[in-house]
């Protein structure tokens, strides 16, 4: 990039915002067929392995994947990234509509089913690929937004993502319960279709070729580990963001199968709605305030306090309980992610940033299908029948009685054991490493446009995008 093709802040400030908010279309797509799909398979089997099993395998799959997807950020434009992605999100959940379609009826409530995992699987792939958005998105707010304000403005994209979630909670369950699946799928291609014509209306001057990399193939992990190595406590970093997928995994897996057995499937996405305007309140504050001088210090009282939260959030059979926790968790939230987002945008150059996003995203996604695979079993064959017989008596005086007695103690330990690692991380090396490198890649001058940065490598040609049709000049 030269200084030439850098746009007035007020420019850049624009088309983050658009860009912010196709990305957002395309969150509220999958998030909203993917809620839907949650609760259709619990309501048709009453098996919480089943969601176990789906929201295990929707992390596992982004573990799995998002070190590729960091390294296509890295290699090519960002812009060609979100376009093909959003091409093959379509093509995945129009084959999802076809399976759905000719899936008998009697299929869909027996999880041995090749039919049911088929049409899962398929819309797991369509979402999964989403994420791929959320790579690139990251680092264009290196390249559009100036470093003092990168903070505020992964603030503000967690307020984005709050709406959507918002959204995607009532409309799934109001769906599930009033339209059902096979209209959900039709709404959920339309809105695909929309956010990719949108996606080609974008343009992104700042970077009219990819940046020069030293990146490899198309999963390039020895690279990815290479630039998480460079920048001192930074693997530190990623895994203190983990703790919070701790608590995640267990949620993951039990926390619609315990709301639904508080609320009907309608209230519940309302409950979700109402959750997520505390993800969008915590992403305003941020927007408005940022991280403070130590993102590294707020994202671990923010692991503390989700801990906290996942403890007590299931301590009594108290719909109130659950809608207040719920809120609050989600309030808490985005100051993980979004401290996480400041520090990588700072202290690592953009060649190589695709990479070290996607490695942590690799990282921190595969902690929650593990906690999740794990606990979903061990609920529905151990917890669950202990707790709704012989423990019943035990573990009364510390979390009452009525339903989801056992989901409950599994939530208390979760959240005890993220409290307690928390507390540890506080006391490390690592962390005043960390802590330490934010403000010192300031004062070295990291602060110029990341986006300036290069390698000496040869920047390979881009492959046959979308983005081909855009005229040229972006």
């Amino acid at each position: 990039m030269t200084n030439a093709n850098r746009r007035s802040a007020h420019e850049r400030d624009r088309t983050f915002a658009h860009t912010l908010v196709n990305t957002a279309i395309a969150g509220l797509t999958t998030s909203y067929l993917w809620f839907a799909l949650t609760f259709w398979l619990y309501l048709q089997t009453r098996n919480v392995i089943a969601t176990g099993v789906i929201g295990g395998g929707y992390m596992l799959l982004i573990a799995g994947s998002s070190i590729g997807f960091g390294t296509l950020v890295d290699r090519f434009r960002k812009l060609a990234v979100m376009r093909w992605s959003a091409v093959f999100t379509l093509g995945m959940f129009s084959l999802s509509a076809l399976v759905f379609v000719v899936m008998p009826d009697t299929a869909s409530g027996d999880l041995s089913s090749p039919w049911v995992w088929s049409f899962a699987v398929i819309v797991l792939v369509g979402a999964v690929v989403e994420n791929m958005r959320a790579v690139a998105l990251s680092t264009t707010v290196t390249i559009l937004v100036d470093p003092d304000r990168r903070a505020n403005a992964n603030g503000w994209v967690g307020t984005v993502q709050g709406l959507t979630f918002m959204v995607t909670s009532v409309f799934s369950g109001l769906s599930i319960g009033f339209l059902g699946m096979g209209v959900i799928i039709a709404i959920a291609l339309a809105l695909v279709a929309a956010g990719l014509i949108d996606l080609m209306f974008i343009t992104l001057p700042e970077e009219s070729e990819p940046a020069a990399s030293d990146v490899h193939g198309t999963f390039d992990v020895r690279g990815s580990l290479r630039a998480v190595r460079l920048v001192p406590g930074l693997f530190a970093l990623i895994v203190f963001s983990t703790f919070n997928n701790f608590v995640g995994g267990v949620h993951m897996a039990l926390l619609d199968p315990y709301g639904l057995e508080l609320f009907s499937v309608q209230t519940w996405g309302v409950v979700f709605a109402f959750g997520a305007t505390g993800f969008v309140v915590g992403g305003a504050l941020i927007g408005r305030f940022g991280l403070g001088a130590n993102p590294m210090r707020t994202m671990l009282i923010a692991v503390l306090v989700t801990g906290v939260l996942g403890a007590v959030i299931g301590i009594r059979a108290w719909p109130w309980l659950l809608v207040v926790g719920v809120w609050l968790f989600m309030m808490v939230m985005p100051a993980v992610e979004a401290a996480e987002q400041t520090v990588i945008q700072r202290v690592v150059p953009l060649p190589r940033q695709g990479r070290v996003f996607g490695f942590a995203g690799a990282f921190e996604a595969a902690a929650a299908p593990v906690t999740a695979f794990l606990i979903a079993p061990i609920a529905e064959n151990i917890v669950i029948p202990w707790a709704d017989a012989d423990g019943a008596s035990v573990i009364q005086p510390l979390f009452g009685a009525g339903p989801g007695r056992g989901i409950a103690v599994i939530f208390a330990t979760a959240g005890v054991l993220t409290i307690l690692a928390a507390l540890f991380a506080f006391t490390t090396p690592v962390y005043r490493a960390v802590a330490d490198e934010y403000p010192a890649a300031a004062d070295e001058g990291s602060a110029v446009p990341a986006a300036q940065v290069s390698v000496s490598v040869p920047t390979p040609d881009p492959p046959t995008t979308p983005d081909d049709v855009v005229p040229t000049g972006e």
